[in-house]
């Protein structure tokens, strides 16, 4: 079974961890600063936080944002459940904005047409808008973030895909268009920690906030007493936080894969090119990329022809499976899973992106991918569909 994707994992990265591991801190030690500091070099940021996964970090950086009950905040339908998730942890309301038909992400005209709709109609403005950089593809950021200047929102960029990723020549995550940008390092993204998350931000009140927040609220910092140390043992809970904090162990590995980042994304970038030229005559869409964006690849995307295929999309998934591709589907429409048809949503709210739900299929793509495993499933998608 060739998977949609997976991890590199080697000597030096082993090393790494088993140093940790005879060493004096396996948590709250070294690590986690240097993990930081190179997060902060590659995407040029002045502040990196290290917590135990992007969905902790959203849920920071929601917090740290003022997100709170009689909020709402907008995101993508074609994402993972936590991108909405993190506004409901904060007892905010959750709203959608359908997809681009070509990108897949959130798209800036419909963001713009919702806005002028709720402002026209005294309905309720987006305290938080959340653009989600599919497959590693960055949204697009300067028109999002123009219409938060206009109409007064913060933008937290979801880029658990596109580490290593760029978007007009800069670095996702460096925050330009953004007040703070989160990053995945699950086993199956382009650099991992295991489990782990970071949130970046060039802004230091934010970055305070985010700090405390990811370990309970607890500050040793004198400048954020209420009062004079009592000893050296001394520390104060000054906020509600949580105990989302990185392991050194997590860190280490995290600090040994960033060495690679850009071979990384430069492996995956030249498998999706070789893709796009192996598959042109199938009866597929691959994947369109922007000229300003310098995508991370994390994920390729096709979408079935279906008026030109004899098989359901079901059947093809499925025919895949058994002929050894261990495809995937990213994303069930996050407004269509129970929990969120009980908050109200209903089919046909976000017809992009329920569409794409219909045809979407994430074909293997890693950057430890041969020739031979990549012509595999080139020839397994022409049994299947031709």
């Amino acid at each position: 079974m060739i998977p949609y994707g997976k991890q590199e994992i080697t000597q030096q990265d082993i090393d790494a961890v088993v140093d940790v591991l005879k060493s004096d801190f396996l948590t709250q030690g070294p690590q986690v600063p240097l993990f930081e500091a190179s997060i902060k070099e590659a995407v040029n940021a002045d502040y990196a936080l290290a917590v135990n996964s992007a969905t902790s970090a959203l849920h920071i950086a929601c917090l740290a944002l003022g997100v709170g009950a009689g909020d709402v905040v907008w995101t993508t339908p074609i994402t993972f459940v936590a991108s909405a998730n993190c506004a409901l942890y904060c007892g905010a309301d959750i709203d959608f904005v359908d997809i681009n038909s070509d990108t897949y992400n959130l798209c800036a005209d419909k963001l713009e047409q919702k806005l002028i709709h709720a402002k026209a109609n005294n309905l309720q403005l987006p305290k938080v808008v959340i653009p989600v950089h599919l497959c590693g593809q960055p949204c697009e950021m300067d028109r999002i973030h123009k219409l938060g200047k206009e109409y007064g929102f913060s933008i937290l960029e979801d880029a658990s895909h596109a580490i290593g990723g760029k978007y007009k020549n800069k670095p996702i995550g460096n925050c330009d268009y953004s007040d703070i940008t989160i990053f995945s390092f699950h086993p199956v993204k382009i650099v991992t920690t295991a489990e782990g998350g970071v949130a970046t931000t060039n802004n230091p009140a934010l970055a305070q906030k985010m700090d405390l927040l990811r370990s309970h609220g607890i500050t040793r910092d004198t400048a954020l007493m209420t009062e004079q140390s009592h000893g050296g043992w001394y520390y104060e809970q000054i906020d509600l936080g949580y105990n989302y904090r990185m392991t050194e162990m997590q860190a280490a590995l995290g600090v040994s894969q960033m060495s690679r980042l850009h071979d990384f994304v430069a492996t995956r970038n030249a498998l999706a090119a070789n893709y796009d030229q192996l598959l042109k005559n199938l009866p597929l869409i691959t994947p369109k990329q922007g000229d300003d964006s310098y995508s991370g690849r994390h994920l390729y995307v096709v979408r079935l022809k279906l008026n030109e295929i004899s098989l359901s999309h079901k059947e093809v998934f499925e025919q895949l499976r058994e002929k050894g591709l261990g495809v995937n589907l990213h994303y069930i429409p996050v407004h269509t899973q129970p929990y969120y048809k009980e908050l109200g949503f209903v089919a046909g709210q976000f017809k992009e992106s329920e569409k794409y739900y219909t045809d979407a299929i994430s074909i293997p793509l890693f950057h430890t991918m041969t020739q031979e495993q990549q012509d595999k499933v080139v020839s397994v998608l022409t049994d299947v569909l031709v």
